[in-house]
């Protein structure tokens, strides 16, 4: 169910109050749209998906925007992320997607490709100002036909690890950067050291992002730029099978994970270290009730080769059907640049990839963090690879299914290789 949000909830206000967030005026992004007429009366939909602290941040966001745009009025709603697209997917067969949505990079094909997002493009320099986010970040939102979406924040790839817990094993914490035998030969001393209670690692070799690092690390991508697999049926039986003595002796068992599911083993204190997107800091933090968790670079297989990649998380997109264009890439401008929507949010919609934005957030703790972590790991930072392919986010699923399954023993490397090439040739219509 879709929740409609009250802009003026008092407990919204409050809670965010309670944080000792304080608004210092009205900021605002690039330049007025030169063709938005101010005198005439808008609504526009906007839709997220998140919780009750994201809905009371979009919530001073949004009064924010009312007041530099007296004559706009925006309606809001939100959701949890799974009913979110299968909403969206309703209305994109219906013709009726929101005027303005945030957005998901894994989608932007997908709906970008169908015409169903406006082209953003038309309004750079007249009402959406670029100039202050990096190239490497704007072009995510591009495709052949124009730029369909903006990113609000980006991470990297990183290795977590909780001090806490390391000091409760005695074992020194991994340094980052290193190779895989290092990061191995870590995570198998704390399993030692843990006698069955704690575990120096989750499988490696599960999440199709270890995949794509790896192949990064030998200058290769995930996909062609025809949108077909860039790798073979072998090499993918090969990754998993990597992965196997682990699986047998180091990294936390399957079957402990599904027992705590949906924390991860990170977060439920079963493992000293996790790799993830940086931006996991704080739901890690909550979860696992940690005082502290540090963030370092994940193992390489060459120093020399730049396979980190800044990722866009959440984006703001519009629909190309709105009768407002002009309105919506007003109110996308404004929650991509605006320093006053830095205030509000921090680094929880990722660290903010506007630099006018960024200078209003005022990262502290957690936030600085990720940012600081991010900073170390610049020189390891590559291009992005190209938009996702249509179904990107059903492959995601299928392969780190796939590891769960192998790592219950329920099916082999090679039978999983398998399943994912004859369920990706499905996805992908080959």
């Amino acid at each position: 169910m879709f929740r409609t949000l009250s802009r003026r909830t008092l407990t919204g206000v409050a809670a965010l109050a309670a944080t000792g967030l304080v608004l210092t005026g009205c900021g605002g992004g690039g330049d007025e749209p030169a063709a938005l007429d101010t005198e005439e009366q808008i609504t526009l939909n906007y839709t997220f998906w998140g919780n009750d602290d994201r809905a009371a941040r979009y919530d001073q966001a949004i009064t924010a925007f009312e007041e530099k745009f007296p004559n706009i009025t925006i309606n809001d709603t939100f959701t949890d992320y799974p009913s979110y697209w299968e909403k969206r997917q309703t209305e994109a067969a219906g013709g009726g997607l929101p005027d303005v949505m945030q957005f998901d990079y894994t989608y932007l094909r997908q709906y970008g490709d169908n015409g169903l997002l406006l082209n953003l493009e038309e309004y750079f320099d007249n009402g959406v100002t670029t100039d202050a986010i990096d190239e490497s970040l704007l072009t995510t939102g591009k495709l052949e036909d124009g730029t369909f979406a903006i990113p609000t924040g980006y991470s990297a790839w990183s290795v977590f690890q909780n001090p806490g817990l390391l000091a409760e094993a005695g074992v020194e914490p991994y340094e980052g950067g290193t190779s895989w035998e290092d990061y191995n030969t870590y995570m198998a001393a704390v399993t030692e050291a843990g006698g069955g209670t704690v575990y120096g690692g989750t499988d490696t070799t599960q999440r199709i992002q270890d995949f794509e690092l790896k192949l990064r690390q030998d200058g290769q991508e995930l996909f062609t730029e025809e949108g077909e697999l860039n790798f073979t049926q072998e090499e993918l039986a090969d990754h998993w099978k990597e992965g196997q003595e682990n699986r047998d002796k180091v990294t936390v068992p399957q079957s402990k994970l599904e027992e705590i599911n949906p924390v991860s083993g990170f977060g439920g204190n079963l493992t000293t270290s996790e790799m993830s997107w940086s931006n996991f800091l704080g739901g890690y933090l909550g979860d696992s009730g940690a005082e502290e968790i540090t963030i370092v670079a994940p193992p390489t297989s060459n120093p020399d080769e730049k396979d980190l990649y800044r990722k866009v998380g959440l984006m703001q997109a519009a629909s190309s059907s709105t009768e407002h264009p002009e309105a919506a890439a007003a109110f996308v401008d404004f929650l991509i640049n605006s320093p006053e929507v830095g205030e509000i949010f921090g680094a929880t919609l990722g660290i903010p990839a506007s630099e006018t934005q960024l200078e209003g957030a005022n990262l502290e703790g957690p936030d600085k963090a990720v940012k600081d972590y991010l900073d170390s790991v610049e020189d390891r930072i590559g291009d992005s690879p190209a938009a996702p392919v249509a179904g990107f986010g059903a492959i995601e699923q299928t392969f780190w299914d796939l590891g769960k399954s192998i790592g219950l023993g329920s099916v082999t490397p090679d039978d999983a290789a398998q399943q994912f090439f004859d369920e990706a040739s499905v996805t992908l219509g080959n």
